[in-house]
């Protein structure tokens, strides 16, 4: 199958000059060589832009030191990484939308309100996901699930936004869980790099994302799938299973 894999590292919505952590995309192509340049600044105006998935590709071509039309004459399938939350968990929906409580609250680790069931679930696998709602990170996934509703506003299963024509499909990737996995590892080693390969940080981020997006287009069967109960609107992590400690836990969700 041959396809592109885009990673994106998410940044918050005024990253501009904050030098540790800003929006940061790499392309990927299936044999895992990389397709343009790499990029690291604020997508913030880029995404202001996008009225459209077309309009979309047509300015990461740009950002990337691509031809505008690039994507249009490559029209191979996208899978899109994006290293932030992408769903609300039900809990928080209700307590917002109808004033509804959850219940009991107990540890930090099983509360419905900071963490999803993805989350919970990867908390069981000994990860330690942060939580849009008590850890900072509001802004990123405002920003992922804004460009989502512009661009990918259909959900083909849980976890997988798509566009109207089915071609660009984004999903959540999780890096610092990815980095544990020794076929991305080697998969990462791999890399045919365009330019000299760039210092750890956003950059890398995004490299793992594209590279958990390939394994999705690829081999879905290596990656975590969500459990049937898992609520669509929540999302879901997708992860490979080589990272994980307990492979029994694999199909069962919190």
């Amino acid at each position: 199958m041959t396809y592109f894999a885009l990673g994106w590292d998410v940044g918050g919505w005024n990253c501009d000059k904050n030098p540790t952590s800003r929006d940061a995309l790499i392309l990927l192509d299936a044999n895992h060589h990389q397709v343009g340049q790499c990029w690291r600044g604020n997508l913030r105006e880029v995404i202001n832009r996008a009225d459209d998935q077309q309009a979309w590709l047509q300015q990461i071509a740009q950002l990337l030191v691509l031809p505008n039309d690039f994507f249009e004459q490559h029209p191979f399938p996208i899978f899109m990484g994006i290293d932030t939350p992408l769903g609300a968990s039900v809990a928080w929906q209700e307590l917002l939308t109808n004033f509804k409580a959850a219940g009991q609250i107990e540890d930090s680790a099983s509360n419905p309100y900071l963490y999803r069931a993805t989350e919970r679930w990867l908390i069981r696998q000994g990860h330690t996901p942060l939580s849009a709602i008590k850890d900072m990170i509001g802004s990123q996934a405002t920003k992922g699930r804004h460009l989502l509703a512009k661009i990918t506003p259909y959900q083909a299963s849980c976890g997988i936004w798509q566009d109207p024509t089915g071609r660009l499909n984004a999903f959540e990737a999780y890096p610092s869980v990815a980095k544990k996995s020794p076929q991305i590892q080697q998969a990462f080693a791999q890399i045919r790099w365009q330019q000299t390969r760039p210092e750890p940080g956003d950059i890398y981020d995004a490299a793992y994302c594209a590279l958990v997006a390939a394994t999705l287009a690829s081999q879905p069967d290596r990656l975590a799938q969500p459990p049937t109960a898992t609520p669509w609107s929540e999302g879901w992590i997708f992860v490979p299973l080589d990272a994980l400690d307990d492979l029994a836990t694999v199909n069962t969700c919190p």
